[in-house]
């Protein structure tokens, strides 16, 4: 029986769920990226399979929360069951094809949902960790809408002028475009 996930966004952080037994994992074999939603005017992240990639992550067991719960916070998403070494029995989400818009749709990454991933992997893996995030997703060429202000994303976290300066400072080393909200 399957009892527990990957998350390599914002799953990576805690203060968004209460899964037990969360633990840094690194998943050989797949890469991350900015994908444009089908349904929303924004872009978020997936995975896909690369044989030559490799991605830092969580892995964290559903428990006495379920599937159930999991499913609806990730209903762009289908569930696959990988079969990567180490990680036999352990699902991660993917992107729903019926989820995505063809790329170069024009939705932002919002801000929100970056600071809270950058924050996860911040607190998993500290400032290296945050670096290989960068590093290790494609899509920067997405704009990013700055909602800090006023967040868009559900699951957005309060932050530490340090954390905002820890995205910010990453932002500009892969040369992403940042644009004012509304």
């Amino acid at each position: 029986m399957v009892k527990s996930f990957f998350g390599y966004g914002s799953l990576v952080n805690t203060a968004t769920h209460n899964y037990r037994n969360a633990h840094p994992a690194t998943l050989q074999g797949w890469c991350r990226e900015w994908v444009q939603s089908a349904t929303n005017n924004v872009a978020f992240l997936t995975v896909k399979p690369d044989p030559h990639a490799q991605i830092a992550g969580l892995v964290a067991d559903v428990g006495d929360i379920g599937w159930n719960t999991l499913d609806k916070r990730e209903a762009a998403y289908d569930r696959k069951i990988l079969k990567t070494a180490g990680f036999e029995g352990i699902t991660i989400y993917q992107a729903k094809p019926s989820a995505m818009a063809p790329a170069g749709s024009g939705k932002p990454i919002l801000l929100s949902y970056l600071d809270c991933v950058v924050q996860g992997f911040n607190s998993c893996y500290g400032h290296d960790g945050v670096r290989n995030f960068f590093c290790s997703t494609t899509g920067w060429d997405t704009a990013i809408l700055d909602d800090r202000s006023a967040p868009i994303y559900p699951r957005a976290q309060p932050l530490l002028p340090s954390e905002t300066q820890l995205t910010d400072d990453h932002i500009e080393m892969v040369g992403a475009t940042v644009i004012k909200g509304i």
